[in-house]
């Protein structure tokens, strides 16, 4: 059986809201048909069933995904992180343990939710370990109900989820923590002015031949990185000015869109391009 699951949709149907229409769409499968679709693909290796198994269950990506909207982050590339999951669900899936596909891959489904919000939510990476990254999911709903807890509180949430109190504690106070602009904006009195950190940090390695020998070595690579992307074809230039070196950031149902192709396309192109960046890169270097 093959290891490779593409996308069985094109995620580039135009508009957010036409894919959305789409997954609606699809007619829900009986209990018969998700076991004999499972079995086909579990026995035979027959790709086209597990395609319609992912089909079929892309508006329970959505219903999910719908739960992580208050973090800030795109809610396409949120629900592309939940169908990837829920493709790696569909291949492990094994149909004799008597459970709907859709309560198995709700795990799957979160694990990659929860690495896409862990690793784009805030400048800070405020959770790296497993614990820390169940704590932050858990701590930040009670905190939309509660808002600051009290100790009992905190007592409880720690005993629930076999975590030190401290380890809440820190962790509420990193939640609660906003980024602050390191240049006083112009509006501001000069009594709150004074907080800015442009204002009493020590400027360290200012020596002019320091900073002359950065600034080289800073055009060294952008020679470097030009050079680099100029070996790429034009769609794989385009895909990576828009998503990483253009103001407004394309997300990728948006190049999926405009290449008329899916957006897991889009991520493997996106990813290819930056291998080849970086071996060009090196090999210069």
């Amino acid at each position: 059986m093959t290891n490779t699951l593409a996308l069985p949709v094109n995620l580039s149907v135009g508009t957010f809201d036409a894919y959305l229409n789409l997954v609606r769409s699809m007619p829900r499968l009986t209990v018969e048909e998700e076991r004999e679709l499972t079995l086909k693909y579990r026995d035979e290796g027959d790709l086209s069933a597990a395609r319609e198994l992912v089909m079929t269950n892309l508006r329970f990506v959505v219903h999910v995904a719908r739960g992580y909207s208050g973090y800030g982050l795109s809610m396409p590339d949120i629900i592309q992180e939940g169908n990837i999951g829920l493709m790696k669900a569909v291949k492990r899936f094994d149909p004799d343990v008597g459970v709907r596909l859709v309560s198995f891959a709700v795990h799957w489904i979160k694990a990659e939710i929860h690495e896409y919000v862990i690793k784009n939510w805030g400048i800070v990476k405020i959770a790296t370990t497993k614990a820390q990254r169940k704590l932050f999911f858990n701590l930040r709903k009670s905190k939309q109900d509660l808002g600051w807890l009290s100790n009992a509180e905190a007592m409880a949430i720690a005993e629930n989820l076999n975590v030190d109190l401290s380890d809440v504690y820190e962790m509420e106070k990193r939640l609660s923590s906003h980024d602050m602009s390191f240049d006083m904006p112009t509006d501001e009195s000069s009594e709150e002015t004074a907080f800015y950190p442009a204002n009493y940090l020590e400027q360290y390695g200012a020596d002019p031949s320091d900073l002359l020998e950065n600034a080289d070595w800073e055009d060294h690579g952008q020679d470097l990185l030009s050079e680099a992307m100029a070996k790429l074809d034009a769609r794989s230039i385009d895909i990576l000015t828009s998503r990483w070196l253009a103001e407004d950031k394309a997300t990728l149902h948006e190049l999926a869109a405009k290449y008329n192709v899916s957006a897991e396309r889009i991520r493997q192109l996106e990813q290819n391009a930056m291998k080849k960046i970086k071996a060009s890169i090196t090999l210069v270097a």
